[in-house]
């Protein structure tokens, strides 16, 4: 049974005002901090909508298409994996930048046991199993004291190594026994956009339903409060470690089964794509605060301004400057945001207590 302060400690959001002694401040301006906070965590649901919007005037008729529609989220669909391992480790405290080498890491095993004549199920579940390997591992190391920033870039070099190892510097092709989950489509849709469906429909249920998602994002946001309250962190730090690596190496199977190819090959350009998406959802990195829902639409977002670059025939790296202004300009933005909030909640606050006095 779950005790007052534990609760406190464990569904608190860090960082958030308390609540008012009176509702006198509320009355007062009601609409005008409403609307700040709808647009600080519902802002990037409206910068998508926009975006649609424009691309389908102009890039009419090709954009605003069922088919184009599911190119998008097909080809937002590894961003948005991989992003979903980065958002769950920021939020829960942990930034796990060894992702790129647990997908490696995790795709080559599948692909060696695969070319070597075992069943299906068990290359996937031996690629699964890396990923916890490898997230038990960068968090008991973290837990002796170390950054986790640098041990999960020494992470990266040793999983990349492994990973070359392991291939023999090549790649294992032909694993056609993964198409089901790659390049097959059912009613329609393509197989990588319902796992990362039933990834997010899971994510989000298991952070917001269950207790412990609910201390895993206290952790996060205050490791010491929680450990007040008698919960132990260390187990949620690593806890986070491990779900940041089995959503790597999901999304190295996934991309193995896109491409029906094993490589060993660690690309930066995946931490990129994740973090940027992260970012665009606002996801604070100080932990404790973010939302699954809105990190898989910063992975739309991007996918969406690339294919509709692309639709109008600009060359992609345009994608990525539009993409780094977009990110510069939502950061400014959510930063104008919650000084507004904070300083009209702090002037309400100190009406309210002027007027008691």
């Amino acid at each position: 049974m779950t005790t007052n302060s534990e609760a406190t400690a464990a569904g608190a959001t860090p960082g958030a005002a308390p609540a008012p002694a009176g509702s006198s401040h509320v009355e007062a301006m009601p609409r005008a901090v409403s609307v700040l906070v709808f647009l600080r965590d519902r802002g990037i649901f409206v910068l998508w909508g926009l975006l649609i919007l424009v691309f389908a005037f102009w890039c009419s008729p090709y954009f605003f298409t069922v088919d184009n529609g599911l190119l998008i989220a097909n080809a937002g669909a590894l961003t948005a994996l991989f992003a979903a391992g980065v958002g769950i480790g920021i939020m829960t405290g942990v930034l796990d930048l060894s992702l790129p080498g647990t997908a490696a890491f995790a795709s080559c095993v599948c692909g060696w046991l695969l070319t070597h004549g075992s069943p299906t199920w068990v290359g996937l579940t031996a690629g699964l199993a890396c990923g916890v390997v490898v997230g038990i591992a960068n968090g008991l190391i973290a837990l002796r004291g170390f950054n986790p920033i640098i041990v999960t870039i020494g992470s990266l070099s040793v999983l990349s190594g492994l990973a070359a190892v392991i291939a023999g510097g090549y790649t294992f092709p032909g694993l056609n026994q993964l198409e089901f989950m790659g390049t097959h489509r059912y009613v329609g849709v393509p197989a990588p956009v319902y796992i990362v469906a039933l990834v997010f429909l899971v994510g989000t249920v298991f952070l917001t339903r269950t207790r412990d998602g609910i201390r895993l994002m206290a952790v996060g946001g205050n490791a010491e409060a929680v450990r007040r309250a008698g919960i132990s962190s260390n187990r949620y730090t690593v806890l986070g470690f491990v779900i940041s690596g089995v959503l790597a190496a999901i999304g190295g199977l996934v991309s193995t089964a896109v491409v029906t190819e094993a490589s060993p090959q660690a690309s930066p350009q995946i931490i990129f794509n994740a973090l940027t998406a992260v970012a665009l959802a606002g996801v604070a990195l100080t932990g404790g605060r973010g939302s699954l829902p809105r990190v898989l639409v910063g992975a739309l977002i991007l996918a969406t301004i690339s294919n509709g670059l692309t639709i109008r025939g600009i060359q992609p790296y345009w994608a990525t400057v539009c993409t780094g202004v977009l990110l510069l300009g939502s950061l400014m933005l959510e930063r104008l945001i919650q000084a507004s909030v904070s300083e009209r909640l702090m002037a309400a606050n100190l009406s309210v207590h002027q007027k008691k006095v």
